[in-house]
């Protein structure tokens, strides 16, 4: 197999191509998803990087959000970031996930969540994403009144960090998408 460059100077590994400490971590993604994700395979060329996704990955999937909480923080972030790739990656995932369509939906069109619940953890992480982590009191008060509380507020700190790897990745990379996700582009 050969490697693909993407962005005239950056290369899209496959795990022969990859750096010898990444080889492993691209196994990891292959076994995971059945094939090497374009955006794995972009993170290769770094192995600590791609270590880090992968590890930031794993704990924000098992953090206490439920899947419809963490599609609303993935897509929160994507959609803000204006990610190319993650946001039709995620709309995958989602439906992988047997996330609600409408969930997805609103994310994509930045249109209401159909929950108070779910809308009050769309508003706080994009407070948070917008303002870099600069959130009011009173952003933080709804957030708890909502149902939330200061583990799921660190959450999302955790969850920004996983996805600002991978969309500021692919902004510089211009991560062409992978076969699976083009019907969500």
């Amino acid at each position: 197999m050969s490697t693909t460059q993407t962005n005239e100077t950056l290369k899209i590994h496959n795990i022969d191509s990859a750096p010898e400490k990444s080889k492993g971590l691209l196994e990891k993604s292959k076994k995971a998803y059945g094939y090497v994700p374009n955006l794995h395979g972009v993170l290769a060329e770094s192995p600590g990087l791609l270590e880090a996704y992968q590890t930031l990955h794993e704990l924000f999937a098992n953090s206490s959000f439920n899947k419809d909480e963490l599609t609303v923080v993935w897509q929160t972030i994507n959609v803000e970031h204006e990610c190319h790739y993650c946001v039709p990656a995620h709309t995958a995932i989602a439906k992988a996930m047997n996330v609600d369509d409408s969930i997805t939906e609103a994310l994509r069109n930045k249109t209401e969540m159909p929950s108070e619940k779910l809308q009050a953890l769309h508003q706080m992480t994009l407070a948070v994403t917008k303002n870099r982590g600069n959130v009011s009191q009173d952003e933080i008060d709804a957030f708890y009144t909502a149902g939330y509380n200061q583990r799921q507020l660190l959450e999302i700190i955790l969850g920004l960090s996983q996805k600002v790897i991978s969309n500021y990745t692919n902004h510089i990379a211009e991560t062409p998408l992978d076969d699976g996700f083009e019907k969500y582009a």
